[in-house]
């Protein structure tokens, strides 16, 4: 049965978690409500006792009764009436006190530290999803500055490449003459002459700009303005006077339009605002502003300048200029001030822009890296909590279970009469079960698995040696220059050396089952995330589940699944065909098609995984229960659905088509390797590269409805029922190697002849690069193990190869990349053929894992 921690993820965290603690917060309401009963029992018991205990005393405030028969029978009746009266009267009373002394008071308790306990755990993940969030939305800011950045460098670029091109020559004739206009310095000293100045909706002539001026600095008072730190400025006049000169003198109505008017004499360069920022003018005795050398100029006012004046004496001969307190203070001041603000004062604006460029690129690594570091301690917090609140959870359907308990104790403890009522109550509190309960809301609830969303620094250049955990597979394996990516065949080179260092093979089967905690698992990914290869050494500080447990967080954290989510409804088609279990040949045979789709990279990843763990099952002669229970925790790394539902939750496709990689790995994966080589041969030969999966939705329903047609048609017998794959003729059970080679990693299985000819003393490990400055091998087979070179560059067994490939492909139907290759006709040589194009019998670059041309 799953727990909390695998089920109530989401992709934001938040949703999975709020369902969650709905469900806690109700229960939080059941506790209240048994509490509610148990206590209003007990006022019941209490006030039934009371009115019981009432009855006595009522009856005997009659008078004349029974009190004068001493000796009656039927005096003694009544008295033995009275008396169990009153005893019942203390029953109930004690009855009521049992249930708060048992019941009420310390199940009120409890339910408050439960209460206390569910609300301080989802006040602390909430704050921890909100900070993620925040930093998420930060991320956003930071790469869309720092993209915005790097555009303005390449336009700058650009524009500094065609600025400084060759000038093209034109195409007219070169004795053409290029007319000239010619213009006398009499024309410009008139048009000088006639300058016209906008001022409000007027326009005014130079010589009556001359006599305003003059009018203006004659009426208007004009005096000093001094301003801390800058200084006294000379020709200054308020805001309001100018205002007030204008409304009496101009003729402006409103102060609107006298600010309009000041406006444009400080546009014209007649005024300018002094001790603010900005140039703007307004009606106020708070702004003053300076008359300018222009409007003295045109005016003939002489302008009043400040008076050549030591403001302190010159130092001494005696006293230095560096003891003086004025100069002293004065240099120290003007050192440390910086008008312009600028750090680089000999900084060229493209020397600027990359600049800033780098900050941005450096901010929004160091934010990525901040944010991944706050995701995996928000996902440490999470697993701690849903781990911590399962318990939580667990504890209060048990307390349910024992607060019914004893408060069916303490009736049935006092009341015997009460038995049958207490029989009921006994088997209601049987009737509970915890953890049927406990099943019952993962299963109407969960809302997801485990999947980590990481988000990636994502270079503007496409560079992806920065991360190594989240990025695409292809793209990882593209920079490692390997098929498959480094991290993986260094943890299978890893694990397959510690195997044998473990005790016995049910501690190296148990390692991929162990429960490792989250925040160590971190700890590993943290010092191999670096986008670089890591040396083996740095998994030595870490113990063997760990390892495992890093190579399974690294498969969930990719950006799609192995098996791509793109298959996953065909996968799901395949296994939901009622005669999907009755034809095992046909269904293998869908299930090589479909692979087929997939990626090189992930074909060949997909490979090396299912090859170490089938080694794994068979080295260690694991049962059953073992497979199934590593089936489960593997698939999902292997296939996830594009949206997790409801639905998918319950879906066992992946299981499945793990088991039959399980079983049936070395039918695909050599159908795979022959119909990718082919493949792979084809697209050379056209110079054309493979075309990505796309990702258009436009006539998605359309498409699957023709697949399904299509799978249904392949599994239910109407065509061809077997794979043209060659059966696997032998199954190695034991290592030929040592201790060291017991658990080798391969891509692909080999066939019995290839690993007799390595048994000898020269062998590589099944993932080793072969030597470029060795003999090259005339055929690589998928597995990375090549043939011995003969002199002439003849492999010994390439002959007997090609003449099995040959009749393969003259004698049998195959399906390549998802379309029908019809057979050579007779008499003409066995060459494959694809409609109307022809394919090499000689098999092209296939899946090594070997450094990649492209």
């Amino acid at each position: 049965m799953p727990g909390f921690a695998d089920s109530f993820w989401s992709a934001d965290y938040a949703a999975g978690l709020g369902v969650l603690f709905g469900k806690l917060h109700q229960g939080v309401q059941e506790n209240r409500q048994v509490m509610t009963i148990a206590r209003m029992r007990a006022e019941a018991e209490e006030v039934y006792g009371q009115r019981l205990a009432d009855i006595a005393p009522t009856a005997d405030k009659i008078t004349g009764g029974f009190s004068r028969d001493d000796g009656a029978s039927t005096r003694k009746a009544y008295d033995g009436v009275r008396t169990e009266m009153e005893d019942a009267a203390k029953s109930h009373r004690k009855i009521a006190q049992s249930i708060r002394d048992l019941v009420v008071n310390p199940f009120a308790r409890w339910c408050d530290a439960h209460e206390s306990r569910i609300q301080e755990s989802q006040d602390e993940l909430q704050a921890r999803i909100k900070a993620h969030d925040r930093q998420a939305e930060a991320i956003k800011k930071l790469r869309s500055t720092y993209f915005n950045k790097c555009r303005l460098v390449e336009d700058l670029e650009e524009e500094n490449k065609l600025a400084f091109q060759d000038p093209e020559t034109s195409p007219k004739p070169a004795t053409q003459v290029i007319p000239e206009i010619m213009v006398s310095e009499n024309k410009e000293v008139e048009e000088d002459d006639e300058e016209v100045y906008e001022i409000g909706d007027e326009t005014y002539q130079l010589e009556q700009i001359k006599k305003i001026l003059a009018h203006m600095l004659n009426t208007i008072q004009i005096g000093e303005t001094k301003v801390p730190i800058l200084g006294t400025y000379l020709n200054t006049s308020a805001g309001s006077d100018i205002v007030e000169y204008l409304q009496r003198h101009m003729g402006t109505t409103t102060v609107s339009y006298a600010e309009r008017i000041g406006q444009d004499l400080v546009q014209n360069g007649f005024l300018r605002l002094v001790g603010n920022v900005g140039n703007n003018f307004a009606n106020s005795s708070k702004l003053f502003y300076q008359w300018r050398p222009k409007a003295f100029q045109l005016s003939g006012v002489p302008e009043k300048k400040a008076p050549m004046a030591r403001t302190f004496s010159l130092p001494t001969s005696t006293e230095s200029g560096d003891n003086s307190p004025v100069v002293g203070v004065m240099s120290e001041y003007l050192a440390g001030w910086n008008v312009l603000n600028n750090q680089h004062p000999n900084e060229t604006p493209p020397e600027r822009l990359r600049r800033e460029a780098r900050e941005a690129d450096e901010k929004y690594k160091d934010g990525v890296r901040k944010l991944d570091e706050m995701r995996c301690e928000l996902e440490e917090a999470i697993f701690v909590h849903l781990r911590f609140l399962e318990r939580c959870e667990l504890d209060r359907l048990k307390a349910i279970k024992t607060v019914i308990l004893d408060f069916s104790g303490t009736i049935g403890n006092v009341i015997p009469s009460l038995q049958a009522t207490v029989d009921h109550m006994v088997l209601y509190q049987e009737t509970v079960q915890p953890l049927g309960d406990l099943r019952y809301l993962l299963e109407n609830y969960r809302t997801g698995s485990f999947s980590p969303k990481v988000v990636t620094y994502e270079n503007y250049y496409n560079k992806v040696d920065e991360q190594t955990f989240g990025v695409d597979l292809e793209a990882r394996a593209r920079a490692d220059k390997k098929r498959v990516p480094v991290i993986i065949t260094t943890l299978l080179t890893y694990l397959d050396n510690h195997y044998p260092n473990l005790d016995g093979d049910e501690a190296r089967r148990n390692v991929w089952l162990a429960e490792v905690p989250l925040a160590q698992t971190h700890k590993l990914r943290a010092k191999i995330n670096n986008g670089k290869p890591f040396s083996p050494e740095v998994l030595s500080d870490f113990d063997i589940p760990t390892v495992t447990s890093v190579l399974k967080l690294y498969l969930l954290e990719l950006p799609d699944s192995l098996v791509s989510s793109h298959v996953y409804e065909i996968i799901r088609t395949i296994y939901t065909t009622p005669t999907a279990d009755a034809t095992e040949p046909a269904r293998i045979s869908v299930l090589q098609q479909t692979l087929s789709q997939l990626r090189l990279t992930n074909i060949a990843t997909l490979d090396a995984c299912m090859n170490h763990f089938t080694r794994l099952i068979d080295l260690t002669s694991a049962d059953e229960q073992y497979i199934a229970a590593l089936a489960t925790s593997l698939a999902p790394s292997i296939l996830r659905p594009r949206t997790e539902t409801s639905l998918t939750l319950e879906e066992k496709h992946a299981y499945r088509l793990i088991r039959d990689l399980f079983a049936h790995k070395d039918a695909i994966f050599s159908e795979l390797k022959r119909m990718s080589s082919v493949s792979h041969t084809g697209s050379v030969t056209s110079n054309n590269r493979p075309r990505a999966i796309s990702t258009d939705e436009s006539n998605r329903r359309a498409h699957m409805e023709e697949r399904q047609r299509a799978l249904l048609e392949k599994v239910g017998g109407r065509s061809r029922a077997t794979s043209p794959a060659p059966s696997p003729r032998h199954r190695r059970d034991r290592s030929v190697g040592g201790a060291e080679t017991r658990f080798p990693i391969q891509t692909s299985p080999t066939t019995t002849t290839e690993r007799n000819r390595f048994s000898g003393p020269t062998k590589r490990a099944s993932l080793e690069v072969p030597d470029v400055t060795g003999p090259v091998p005339v055929h690589s087979d998928v597995n990375g193990m090549n043939g011995d070179v003969k002199a002439d560059g003849e492999s010994p067994a390439s002959s007997s190869v090609a003449e099995k490939r040959n009749s393969l492909n003259r004698n049998s139907v195959r399906f390549e990349r998802g379309r029908r290759v019809t057979p050579a006709a007779a008499g003409t040589p066995s060459t494959p053929t694809v409609g109307e194009e022809k394919i090499p019998a000689t098999h092209g670059v296939q899946l090594v894992d070997a450094p990649m041309d492209d």
